[in-house]
């Protein structure tokens, strides 16, 4: 058995191609992200990979749409989202394939 903190994880990324990693693999990357209220991240993309987001707590804004605990929202290669925490809020992030250098920054909002 392998144990691991959350807290010790590259930004709350536990399984995928991170030092450290619960769970080191290129399959696939999970998350539990948490933010505070009005924090954002930038525009982006990715090519290769399918990133699927599940709020668990709180309200995010995904491309000017709303979101609350338990909306799942998938993202396919090539979709632009941007982000933005509404409240205190916890996502669980996932993407497959676990594509690392895959997430590219764009200068437009969805």
């Amino acid at each position: 058995m392998k144990t691991a903190k959350l807290e010790d994880m590259f930004k709350g990324w536990f399984v995928g191609n991170f030092e450290p990693s619960a769970h080191k693999t290129d399959s696939c990357e999970v998350a539990v992200k948490s933010y505070k209220a009005g924090e954002k991240e930038a525009s982006h993309f990715h090519k290769v990979a399918t990133e699927i987001t599940l709020v668990l707590s709180g309200r995010v804004l995904m491309c000017g749409k709303e979101w609350s605990a338990g909306d799942v929202i998938v993202l396919e290669p090539g979709e632009v989202t941007d982000f933005e925490a509404l409240t205190d809020a916890v996502n669980v992030v996932v993407k497959t394939p676990g594509a690392s250098n895959d997430k590219y920054v764009v200068d437009a909002s969805c």
